[in-house]
C-alpha cells in the first residue's frame, strides 16, 4: 500500500476544473445540482462544491462555536463526477485548450467555444 500511495503522490494531477468554476453534478446523490467550486484538491482528484454533498459533523465547544452540536457543512466529491457548465447555454460542456494570438493559454468551452478563463 505504502508503494501505491508513493504512486499517487509522484503523478502529476492536473484537474479540469478550478476555484470559482461554476459546475453541475453528473452522478452520485446530488446529481443536477448546479454550484460554484470553492477549492480544488488535485492530489486527491476531488473537488468541494458550494451546496453540494452536505454532511453532518459533531462539533465540541470551541472559541468559535461556544455552543457546539452538529455544524452541517460541504463535503469534497471525486473531479469526474462534476461538469462544467457553458457560459453562453448553461448546458454542461467539456473543456478544450487553446492558445490566443498574444501566446497565452485559456480554457474553452467545447460546445460553444466560448472562452472561460
Amino acid at each position: 500500500m505504502p508503494r501505491l500511495k508513493k504512486i499517487l503522490e509522484s503523478h502529476n494531477n492536473k484537474l479540469h476544473v478550478k476555484k470559482d468554476d461554476n459546475v453541475i453534478v453528473i452522478s452520485g446523490k446530488d446529481k443536477g445540482k448546479k454550484g460554484r467550486v470553492i477549492a480544488a484538491y488535485p492530489r486527491e482528484n476531488r473537488v468541494l462544491v458550494e451546496g453540494v454533498n452536505i454532511v453532518k459533523k459533531h462539533a465540541r465547544p470551541s472559541q468559535a462555536n461556544p455552543q457546539g452540536g452538529i455544524i452541517e457543512q460541504e463535503a469534497a466529491i471525486h473531479v469526474s463526477n462534476v461538469m462544467h457548465i457553458d457560459p453562453k447555454s448553461g448546458k454542461v460542456t467539456r473543456i478544450g485548450y487553446k492558445v490566443l494570438d498574444n501566446g497565452k493559454k485559456v480554457r474553452i468551452a467545447k460546445k460553444s467555444g466560448e472562452v472561460i478563463d
